[in-house]
């Protein structure tokens, strides 16, 4: 009898310590709630830091509550703060894997972050949570453009056009992506539906410019980029493109005047630059008896890849004509070097 009685007491203890324990718990966890309102409502009126101080004690309170952790988010990324920020929102996701807004906002912030390959598994989580969302499609597809994946950036801006016909922005990246892959008509839709949804967009204008010239036809480009140059007088992309398609017509005295123009409202355009030294040099090429002129294409062509050194072609030209085989003091040089 009395082992008996031992062994009811021993179990009447052990209930008592769990029901203990379990109170316990749930007693941290509405303190734990209790901080997250106290935070909402100073999140509510731009108190971050005491906010941050509410959410933080109520991690510690309760580690797994989403919550908190997407609200730490939230402060973390009004402060600029993008990689707590994104442990932040990666903790609230992981504790609420069905939570889309957490799961969006992680993938902005990857992507912010140029953590690419992070943004596109983000964004399929939130596309999987919300197919038909438009703005987790058309950023998937954007995610997908930078890393090189142009079929996959194709498919998923079709499916945010499906979600949202009448929104441009779709159409625009769907015809960069098409031009890329050399799709050039399909680009060339893409734009015009875009066109046809805001025609007040220059910049489109001048990326159907460019489809059009890679066909070569440089006569409608020429018309379209006069379009958006009547829309934005200041567009130096525009002025740029049209540098180059009067190039093509061999309308250099044009050509010149638009790539000096596109530099007036931005100086930091190699492809300009790089357009005014190819003019220089066929000058000097077909006999311009103008002094200088190589030296000028060549100074032309230098601006242009301090600018940006990844054009190959510009990098030939200027291993090409830096020295004239004709220049006795070039001769002499490379007679020094001999051994």
């Amino acid at each position: 009898m009395m082992g008996s009685k031992n062994r009811w007491a021993s179990h009447a203890l052990a209930a008592g310590l769990m029901l203990s324990v379990s109170g316990c718990v749930a007693y941290s966890h509405l303190r734990a709630d209790q901080h997250v309102r106290a935070g909402q409502n100073l999140l509510a009126q731009d108190s971050l830091e005491d906010a941050l101080a509410e959410f933080e004690v109520a991690v510690e309170l309760h580690p797994q509550l989403a919550v908190a952790h997407s609200k730490m988010g939230v402060i973390f990324r009004r402060l600029g703060d993008y990689d707590r920020a994104v442990d932040s929102f990666a903790a609230a996701v992981r504790y609420n894997p069905r939570s889309f807004d957490d799961t969006i906002n992680l993938a902005q912030l990857y992507h912010y972050t140029q953590r690419v390959r992070d943004a596109i598994q983000a964004y399929l989580h939130a596309c999987t949570l919300r197919p038909r969302s438009f703005d987790a499609q058309l950023n998937l597809g954007v995610c997908y453009q930078q890393s090189g994946d142009h079929v996959q950036a194709i498919e998923r801006f079709q499916r945010a056009i499906q979600s949202d016909p009448d929104q441009p922005f779709a159409y625009v990246n769907l015809g960069v992506a098409f031009d890329a892959q050399g799709k050039y008509y399909e680009a060339i839709n893409a734009y015009r539906e875009a066109l046809e949804r805001d025609n007040k967009q220059p910049l489109v204008l001048v990326n159907l410019a460019h489809t059009y010239m890679k066909q070569e036809r440089f006569h409608i480009a020429r018309i379209t980029l006069e379009q958006a140059i009547k829309m934005d007088r200041e567009l130096s992309a525009g002025h740029e493109a049209m540098g180059y398609c009067l190039f093509r017509l061999q309308d250099y005295a044009g050509a010149t005047e638009s790539y000096r123009t596109a530099l007036v409202y931005d100086p930091r355009l190699p492809g300009a630059l790089a357009g005014l030294g190819s003019i220089s040099m066929l000058a000097y090429l077909n006999g311009d008896d103008r002094p200088d002129l190589r030296s000028e294409a060549l100074e032309y062509w230098h601006r242009s890849l301090e600018l940006n050194p990844s054009q190959p072609r510009v990098h030939k030209l200027v291993n090409r004509y830096k020295r004239s085989t004709s220049d006795p003091e070039s001769i002499l040089l490379d007679v020094r070097r001999t051994p």
